[in-house]
C-alpha cells in the first residue's frame, strides 16, 4: 500500500447500455437491456433505469423480461463499444503511461507518474474532475465513476461509493476506517457462498472479518482465501498498476458451505458460472478456446480438467456444455467443496450468445414464432445500425415475420419516424450510422416503401 492516493480506478457507467442510449435519442431515460435475445440469452449490461427493477448482468434474459417487460431489449454493437473504449483508454494514456485496462469499460491508472502532485488531495480531485469532463466530451455523453486511493483494492472500492457519475478519493491513512463498516462482499472474491460461510460464524462486515486470526480464517476458508481475506480486510494491497497487462484467462469459482456430491446441482452451478464467465469475456471483448473445470474435493485435493475447442468461443451455452462433459468424468467421492469454470487461450474477437443468436422485437408480447417463415438473408437484430437509401440512418427496432421495423434517428439527430419494411427490402442495408454531415435531408420525407408506426406504439411488426 502506498503513502499517497495515487492509484485511480475508472469505470464507465452501465457502459454498453449507455452507448445505446447515447446513440438512440428515443431510449434516453428509458430502461435499456443489452444481451442475447434468444431463449438461452443472458444480460450483458442493464441501464440504471432497468437496474431499479432488479435487472443485473449475467441474469437470464427471460428473467430480465419478466422483471422489466417495458425495457428496450437490444443485441450488442461491439464496434461501437470498442470505439468508445478506445477514446477513453487513449485519454487515460495521455494522463499517465501506466494504464491497466481490465475490460472495455474499466481500467486502473497510476497517477504517481502523471503530471500531478499526488501529495495534494485537492490537486488529485481537480485532475479526476478534469478527466471525467474530458471523457464525457470526447465520448459525446458517456459518464464514468472514479475512485482514487493508495491501492488497487481501495481505488476499486472507492469508485463504487458515488456511482454512477461520481468520484471519491480515499485519503491515505483512512483506508481501514472506510473499509471497516462495509459488507464483506465489498472485498473482491467474496461471493455468496463465502459470505454465507462467514455469516454463520457471525461475520457480516469487514470490521467483523478483522477479529479472527489468520489461522482461524484459514481453517474456515482454506489457505488461499483465508490468508487473502485476512490481508485485504486490513486494506493491505501492494499490487502494482501494470500497463498493457495481458489477460490470460477468465474464470469464476465458488466454495460450497457443505460438500456437494449431487451432479445435478453441480451441473446447475456450472450453468451459472458459465454465464458469468461469458459476460466477463464479452465485457473485455474476448473469447477463448480452452474451457477448464476446477474441482476441490472434501480433503482439499484440487484437480483441474480442460478441453480445447476447435475455435474461440464466448458462448455461455458452449462453455457450460464443455464444462459439464468434464464433470461427467470426474470422481465425486466424498464430495466437492469448491467448483470453478474458466476459459483461457484467449483471442481478441467475439462470437457470443450474449450478443445474439435470435432476433426479437423490443416488446416480448410481440414475439410470434413461426416455423413456416423462411429466414431472411439479413439477420436483422434489434439495436443494430441500418441505412435506408431513401430515409437515411436508423436502427432496428424489431424484426420478425419477414418484416423489419426501423427507428430513424442517430446520436446527432432527433428521434424520427418508426417504419416497417419487408426484411428483403433492397433499399435497406446493415451499416454503421454516418456522421451528421453525411446525413441526407430526405430522412423525414414521406414513406416510400414502409409503413409509419405511431409514436410510442412499441416495436410492433405487422403480420
Amino acid at each position: 500500500m502506498r503513502s499517497t492516493a495515487s492509484v485511480m480506478h475508472l469505470d464507465l457507467d452501465a457502459f454498453f447500455a449507455s452507448v445505446e442510449q447515447r446513440d438512440k435519442p428515443s431510449l434516453r431515460g428509458r430502461p435499456v437491456i443489452v444481451g442475447g435475445l434468444g431463449s438461452r440469452g443472458v444480460v450483458s449490461t442493464a441501464s440504471y433505469e432497468a437496474r431499479t427493477h432488479g435487472v443485473r448482468s449475467a441474469m437470464r434474459m427471460a428473467e430480465a423480461r419478466a422483471r422489466c417487460p417495458h425495457a428496450a431489449f437490444l443485441s450488442g454493437r461491439f464496434e461501437a463499444y470498442r470505439e468508445a473504449s478506445a477514446v477513453v483508454m487513449g485519454h487515460l494514456r495521455e494522463i499517465s503511461p501506466l494504464v491497466e485496462p481490465l475490460s472495455l469499460d474499466e481500467a486502473f491508472v497510476d497517477l504517481a507518474v502523471a503530471d500531478v502532485d499526488v501529495t495534494d488531495l485537492d490537486a488529485v480531485r481537480d485532475l479526476v474532475a478534469s478527466i471525467r469532463r474530458e471523457i464525457t466530451a470526447r465520448t459525446h455523453g458517456l459518464t464514468a465513476s472514479v475512485g482514487v486511493a493508495s491501492s488497487k483494492l481501495m481505488a476499486k472500492i472507492a469508485s463504487e461509493i458515488d456511482k454512477p457519475d461520481g468520484a471519491h478519493v480515499v485519503a491515505p491513512g483512512t483506508e481501514a476506517d472506510v473499509l471497516g463498516p462495509m459488507q464483506v462482499t465489498a472485498i473482491p472474491g467474496v461471493g455468496p457462498a463465502t459470505a454465507e460461510r462467514l455469516r454463520r460464524v457471525g461475520i457480516t462486515t469487514v470490521e467483523d472479518l478483522r477479529e479472527p486470526s489468520e489461522d482461524e480464517l484459514v481453517r474456515l476458508l482454506g489457505q488461499a482465501s483465508g490468508r487473502s481475506l485476512h490481508r485485504l480486510s486490513r486494506a493491505q494491497d501492494d499490487r502494482a498498476v501494470e500497463a498493457e497487462r495481458e489477460t490470460k484467462s477468465v474464470s469464476v469459482e465458488d466454495t460450497f458451505t457443505t460438500d456437494v456430491t449431487d451432479r445435478h446441482r453441480l451441473g446447475a452451478e456450472i450453468e451459472t458460472m458459465a454465464r458469468a464467465v461469458a459476460a466477463r469475456l464479452a465485457s473485455a471483448g474476448l473469447s477463448g478456446r480452452t474451457v477448464t473445470l476446477k474441482l476441490r474435493h472434501h480433503d482439499f485435493e484440487t484437480h483441474t480438467r480442460s478441453s480445447t475447442l476447435p475455435g474461440p468461443t464466448d458462448s455461455p451455452t458452449t462453455i457450460a456444455a464443455t464444462a459439464r462433459r468434464l464433470l461427467d468424468d470426474a470422481d465425486l467421492g466424498g464430495g466437492l467443496r469448491l467448483i470453478g469454470v474458466g476459459v483461457s487461450a484467449l483471442a481478441d474477437w467475439v462470437q457470443d450468445d450474449l450478443f445474439t443468436t435470435e432476433t426479437a422485437p423490443l416488446d416480448p408480447a410481440d414475439e410470434q414464432p413461426r416455423d413456416d417463415v423462411p429466414t431472411p438473408a439479413t439477420d436483422w437484430s434489434p439495436g443494430m445500425d441500418v441505412h435506408h437509401a431513401t430515409h437515411g440512418d436508423g436502427w432496428v427496432w424489431g424484426a420478425g415475420l419477414e418484416r423489419v421495423t426501423v427507428r430513424f434517428e442517430t446520436r446527432t439527430t432527433p428521434a424520427g419516424p418508426v417504419m416497417t419494411f419487408p426484411a428483403s427490402d433492397p433499399l435497406l442495408r446493415p451499416g454503421h450510422a454516418r456522421d451528421a454531415e453525411d446525413l441526407t435531408d430526405d430522412r423525414t420525407g414521406t414513406a416510400v416503401r414502409g409503413t409509419v408506426e405511431q409514436e410510442g406504439s412499441g416495436a410492433t411488426v405487422e403480420p
